[in-house]
């Protein structure tokens, strides 16, 4: 059963977390209104409060702050990822050295296993994989074939492999099709890899590599305080104000053209909206599909569940993985552990699930596109993140776009 407990927005990073409605707020008092206070409405918020001078009002649906990556320490003192595992990578100096200010890092390498009939093997599928997957001989013969195609240290997206006409790269292809994607992604997706937009299936490719990180980027690791806490210390800046238990869709009028109105306001001012579009706009052309989760979590009385921070289940188990946060916090906490199994399913708004991941396709990226036509009628207005923009975004992206999107706001001003 899931632990409770932990902190709360209220006492996260010491930010003004404001009553949970608005109130007799006079909305003329701020130049910016930010909708959530995940990554990227948060970094854009500390960006405009703090770089541009602007008096910037958050509003968060949820009751805390952090979005998707909020974390809190549950019964057992084990610090937990309440909506699943958020491991920060990065290539991205600018993002690091700005996320950098707000924490320091715990320097933790993510490591996933595949649980393939009982045996455990490296994820994204590399070349230890394939020594445990075909026996050491005939694991050596189909690296050798591999190298000498792609390339020493090549990443190759399983659609890619699959169009080789080799035999032996035929084999490959097949036995990590069949055992690493295709159930796997039977669950977490609802559908078949094939159609799954390539921007998804080429995430986890065919690793020519022995190193068995789950991601290559140069930065990696946790806040050390956790995501609540650095997600508090942006927003604690004197020119931010937060509300939580904020529902947009009940205080953002967009009901006259061209015209944003707050709280039953007139506002001239920036918006930023990090929520659904189709959600804001009433659903007026269609809901735009995600795929939700459910998230269990347990605790046991001993000092690790698993071998390593996730363990992914590809042939077996209707959830998708296991998550064990000790790995990821590096807390030192004898006797505990707490896990965390994921069971993905389709969104369903009424039934009170959160949407998590968008499903790509063409179809649905026009009528999304619909949508944001909506908003380039309304004044300075700005959709931002993985539910507005409707993609599948890392932190790193987030963070990314959010301050390009800064930048190109203070520059207009």
């Amino acid at each position: 059963m899931e632990t409770g407990g932990g902190r709360t927005a209220d006492d996260a990073g010491g930010q003004d977390v404001g009553p949970q409605n608005l109130g007799d707020t006079d909305i003329s008092a701020y130049d910016a209104v930010v909708v959530g206070a995940g990554f990227a409405g948060v970094t854009l918020a500390r960006e405009l409060a703090e770089r541009g001078g602007r008096r910037v009002l958050v509003l968060e649906q949820r009751p805390h702050i952090g979005g998707n990556a909020y974390d809190h320490v549950d019964d057992a003192g084990v610090l937990v990822h309440k909506y699943g595992p958020h491991i920060f990578h990065t290539r991205i100096d600018r993002v690091f050295d700005h996320l950098s200010r707000f924490t320091s890092w715990n320097g933790y390498s993510h490591e996933v296993l595949a649980d393939v009939h009982g045996t455990y093997l490296p994820v994204p599928f590399n070349k230890v994989s394939m020594r445990l997957a075909f026996g050491a001989e005939r694991g050596e013969q189909l690296i050798a074939k591999m190298v000498a195609r792609f390339g020493d240290g090549a990443k190759v997206s399983i659609n890619e492999l699959r169009e080789e006409a080799d035999p032996d790269l035929a084999e490959v292809a097949e036995y990590v099709y069949r055992n690493v994607f295709l159930y796997y992604t039977l669950k977490q997706w609802g559908t078949t890899p094939d159609k799954i937009d390539a921007s998804v299936t080429a995430r986890v490719p065919v690793f020519l590599s022995e190193d068995c990180r789950y991601f290559q980027d140069p930065f990696q690791g946790l806040p050390t305080d956790g995501y609540t806490e650095l997600i508090g210390r942006m927003l604690d800046h004197p020119g931010i104000t937060v509300h939580t238990g904020i529902d947009a869709r009940a205080v953002l009028d967009l009901a006259t053209p061209g015209v944003v109105k707050v709280a039953g306001q007139p506002f001239a001012g920036t918006v930023i909206y990090t929520g659904p579009l189709d959600e804001l706009f009433d659903c007026r052309f269609g809901r735009l599909p995600y795929r939700s989760l459910d998230f269990v979590f347990e605790t046991y009385e001993q000092d690790h569940f698993q071998p390593v921070g996730t363990v992914n289940y590809t042939v077996s188990e209707d959830y998708t993985r296991i998550t064990e946060f000790k790995y990821l916090t590096r807390q030192e906490l004898p006797g505990r552990t707490t896990i965390v199994r994921e069971y993905p399913k389709d969104y369903e708004p009424d039934a009170g699930m959160d949407p998590y991941y968008p499903v790509l396709d063409a179809e649905h990226l026009a009528l999304h596109g619909r949508y944001v036509a909506l908003t380039r009628e309304l004044p300075d207005f700005h959709p931002i993140g993985r539910l507005a923009e409707y993609r599948y975004y890392n932190m790193d992206a987030t963070v990314a776009n959010a301050l390009e999107l800064a930048d190109r706001l203070l520059e207009e001003n």
